[in-house]
């Protein structure tokens, strides 16, 4: 289906041998960042702390004093705004994000997180970083989310906004993965490539740009072309601040789609990580407390997603990760409001106000039962 709808004609096979080497190749800033950050007592004046990190985040590198080279030219790379960044686009683009609110959950987990555990590799290394496995699944999904959230709030990409702030803390979270695990040898890096690699990040990209907005489409939500540029843009601009390679930050879905192709074609099989892992997000659902009526409400949450889960994945998928088959009955429902909230509501000013302060309920809701009432937060760097 993609295929049909990126209009691939022909594998790009150039583009293969790209998505291969890169499957080898770092984020070097990052890299030279965590090599730093993990140097000993010895290394004197060229060895980052934590602490320095953290000011250099929140205040500015200039903040620093005599700051070591490494972090030096890591805050570099991600305070350098390229030309091609328009602002008013980006808070478009986040604008149209919130206002599909559950619908974008709904994609990002089933389509985008739940889908790609059909292939090896990532999944591997989530189930070896204790990442979305056992009783940590809702948690780490709703540390996810809060990163996800934090991207489309107002102003939130600027240099002092939360979104900029957590996605640098992200990229340095996986140089920070990517080197304990290219090093610690429990990584086979000749079949999987480097753990955190640039082709995978790319990838991964795509799963909250183009895919994001094709999965909306599905659940009935329309989105315009001038939407469609503005939340590519957005990811672009997130892309850049986690190191991916410029030349696979994509203007549009078209571009975007077409890689996404080539990247499922290089994708391996099937491992028993990522039947591991949606079997613990969807299991998860039953173990959340959604005030009155909880076990009802789990019983549904949990049907819901294996019932949107179908019409994502189709019967073959869901038998690839070990789930039960069931039919797509939640989805002409969630259709049947996106095209209401689309094409009726979304038309007014006051109605995408309106959207937008729904959304934020959700997602307000829904990070309190993935936390569990604690404070909402990405994880901690792994040093």
């Amino acid at each position: 289906m993609l295929r049909r709808i990126a209009r691939v004609e022909h594998i790009d096979e150039d583009l293969l041998d790209l998505i291969g080497r890169r499957m080898y190749a770092r984020d070097e800033p990052g890299a030279d960042l965590v090599h730093a950050m993990r140097a000993g007592d010895t290394a004197g004046a060229d060895r980052v702390t934590m602490a320095q990190f953290r000011k250099a985040l929140d205040e500015g590198i200039e903040a620093v004093p005599d700051a070591p080279a490494a972090l030096v030219r890591f805050f570099a790379a991600v305070d350098e705004v390229p030309a091609w960044v328009d602002f008013d686009l980006i808070e478009r683009g986040a604008g149209v994000v919130r206002r599909m609110g559950r619908t974008a959950g709904d994609v990002l987990l089933q389509l985008s997180l739940i889908g790609g555990y059909r292939y090896g590799g990532p999944p591997d290394l989530l189930v070896a970083t204790g990442g979305l496995s056992g009783s940590t699944a809702m948690r780490r999904l709703g540390e996810t989310e809060t990163w996800t959230h934090a991207v489309v709030k107002q102003g939130a990409m600027r240099r002092d906004g939360e979104g900029f702030k957590l996605t640098v803390h992200v990229r340095a979270m996986h140089a920070l993965i990517n080197d304990r695990f290219e090093t610690n040898g429990r990584w086979d890096v000749d079949r999987w490539g480097l753990p955190i690699n640039q082709a995978d990040q790319a990838g991964t990209l795509g799963l909250f740009n183009s895919t994001l907005l094709l999965g909306a489409r599905f659940l009935g939500w329309r989105v315009s072309a001038e939407d469609s540029l503005a939340v590519m843009h957005l990811w672009k601009y997130v892309g850049w601040l986690l190191g991916v390679n410029e030349d696979w930050l994509f203007d549009t879905e078209r571009e975007q789609n077409v890689f996404n192709y080539h990247v499922l074609v290089a994708q391996d099989g099937q491992t028993p990580a990522g039947g591991a892992l949606a079997a613990a997000l969807v299991d998860g659902e039953r173990h959340l407390d959604r005030g009155r009526l909880t076990s009802l409400r789990a019983w549904y949450a949990r049907a819901r997603l294996l019932s949107m889960l179908r019409y994502f994945l189709g019967k073959e998928g869901l038998e690839d990760l070990n789930l039960p088959v069931t039919l797509p009955w939640a989805v002409p429902g969630v259709v049947a409001k996106n095209l209401a909230s689309t094409l009726l509501v979304e038309r007014s000013e006051p109605g995408r106000r309106y959207l937008d302060r729904l959304g934020g309920e959700f997602r307000r809701r829904r990070a309190r039962m993935l936390f569990d009432g604690a404070r909402e937060q990405v994880g901690a760097l792994p040093l």
